[in-house]
């Protein structure tokens, strides 16, 4: 088909124009009859936002997107590309992608009218049929929508009453298209109000110019939750003209979170082969934005981001890493203690609320990183805050006891393999501990087990830990003063 240079051999071809909304929804319509997957790479979504989105497509709605930031919102925008035509026809030469049956500018009339089957025509690739736009409070009626161009004007010698001193914005542009506004509510309200006859009757005015351009385009839009953001909110009018309003969420579980991290991560090969991560590991990593969402130190309007985790994956990789080339190993395990460089990644991943502020962002984030410690250990071994009650603390007394007695383990940050498993291994009771709740798991995965009982039970005050200059101390934990300003200090030096 993309042979075809003219009006002439289009007509001939039998080509029927259609608009933007129903090749979404005859390509859609093919989609789901032969079962294939229309948005690729979103997780999670399979039972509630995308059939939702399917079903807006079905009926030709615009759409509106809400939901907190890093869920995948713009993406799912993206992606609706691959349900348009591969290739439209259009007068080559127009700015507003005319269709060559049915020209909506001056621009595209004159030209058929003059040459009329001899008209050329252009083919356009449905990549270059999205166009996005990110709401500022700066953005004007001239951006989106166009205005009068006077240099034009002086240089073609036209009057300001002829329509071809018109320059157009990106809407009218964006004809035939999938145009995207994000954050909407950031757009001033009367910047919204231009939209409200382009969504409803489809037409555009420009500085009282008697036009009507029957622009085809199928609108989506973003926001974020009204409440959330005190920069502004949709008018109630432009609400109305969305046809779809459709609530995006955070994964609903670990193991979705971790197909999303794994999915999203951007690891070397070497990092891929050389770091083992544990699915403890995984699961903690995840936990922490779990926490994060729960936390009273968070502002849960404001949300945590699914790049959180993505971005503290890559980090705790990164420290394992590191930890690997300075003691010239040639693999290694992600542990425990490589927890402490995901902190930069929840640092700028969290808004805080006046508590939060007051303790400080890396202090939280130590915070969530605990209680993720804390809560995942209830997976795997009896609940230490049950017997702590008791004098006997069950399965973990020999362990106490062996710290009660004065014993001490250093546990430094960049110490090689052979140093960490002896240090975890002189711990009498641990790895029997482990064996006995974990008998199945391998042995690296058992070394990780053994590291994270110690850190879980500081976390449940059973023993004490102590931050070091370049590490930490388990010990007694009547004897333990553990001061995490002065830790997250030493780390930052």
């Amino acid at each position: 088909m993309q042979k075809v240079k003219t009006l002439g051999e289009l007509k001939k071809l039998g080509y029927q124009s259609k608009s933007i909304k129903d090749e979404l929804r005859t390509n859609l319509i093919t989609k789901i009859k032969k079962k294939e997957n229309v948005f690729k790479g979103i997780v999670g979504y399979e039972d509630t936002v995308i059939p939702e989105i399917e079903r807006a497509i079905l009926s030709r709605h615009h759409i509106n997107l809400l939901g907190l930031r890093g869920q995948a919102k713009t993406r799912i925008a993206r992606q609706m590309t691959e349900l348009l035509d591969e290739y439209i026809p259009i007068v080559e030469g127009s700015e507003l992608n005319d269709d060559p049956l049915n020209p909506i500018s001056l621009f595209g009339k004159n030209k058929i009218a003059e040459l009329n089957d001899k008209t050329p025509i252009a083919w356009l690739h449905r990549s270059e049929r999205y166009i996005e736009k990110l709401a500022t409070p700066d953005v004007s009626i001239s951006d989106l929508i166009g205005d009068v161009d006077p240099i034009k004007a002086a240089n073609l010698k036209l009057s300001y009453s002829d329509e071809r001193v018109i320059h157009y914005g990106i809407i009218p542009r964006s004809n035939r298209c999938i145009f995207v506004i994000n954050e909407l509510p950031d757009l001033q309200a009367r910047i919204q109000v231009s939209l409200f006859n382009i969504l409803q009757e489809g037409d555009i005015q420009i500085r009282g110019f008697k036009l009507r351009l029957l622009l085809d385009i199928q609108f989506i839009f973003t926001a974020n939750p009204e409440d959330y953001t005190n920069r502004g909110s949709i008018v109630t009018p432009l609400k109305d003209r969305i046809g779809s309003q459709i609530l995006t969420h955070y994964p609903k579980s670990i193991e979705l979170s971790k197909k999303i991290t794994k999915q999203e991560a951007k690891l070397t090969d070497v990092q891929k082969s050389q770091i083992e991560v544990g699915y403890l590991i995984q699961n903690l990593i995840e936990r922490i934005a779990f926490e994060a969402r729960e936390s009273e130190f968070v502002d849960s309007k404001s949300g945590v981001s699914a790049r959180l985790t993505i971005s503290a994956y890559e980090n705790l990789v990164s420290t394992a890493e590191r930890r690997m080339l300075l003691n010239n190993e040639e693999s290694t395990a992600a542990r425990i203690s490589d927890l402490t460089g995901v902190i930069p990644s929840v640092n700028g991943k969290i808004e805080l609320v006046y508590e939060g502020e007051q303790e400080g962002a890396a202090i939280v984030a130590q915070y969530l990183v605990g209680k993720a410690i804390k809560n995942e250990f209830l997976d795997y071994f009896p609940d230490p805050t049950s017997l702590k009650k008791k004098k006997d603390a069950g399965p973990y007394q020999s362990i106490v006891n062996w710290f009660a007695e004065g014993n001490i383990v250093d546990m430094m940050l960049l110490e090689n393999n052979k140093i960490y498993k002896k240090g975890l291994e002189s711990i009498p009771g641990l790895q029997e501990l482990v064996d006995l709740f974990l008998p199945k798991i391998s042995k690296s995965e058992k070394l990780i087990m053994m590291e994270f009982i110690l850190f879980a039970l500081a976390e449940h005050s059973l023993i004490g830990k102590k931050v070091l200059e370049r590490g930490l101390q388990f010990k007694d934990v009547s004897s333990s003063i553990f001061s995490e300003k002065d830790f997250f200090k030493d780390q930052n030096n």
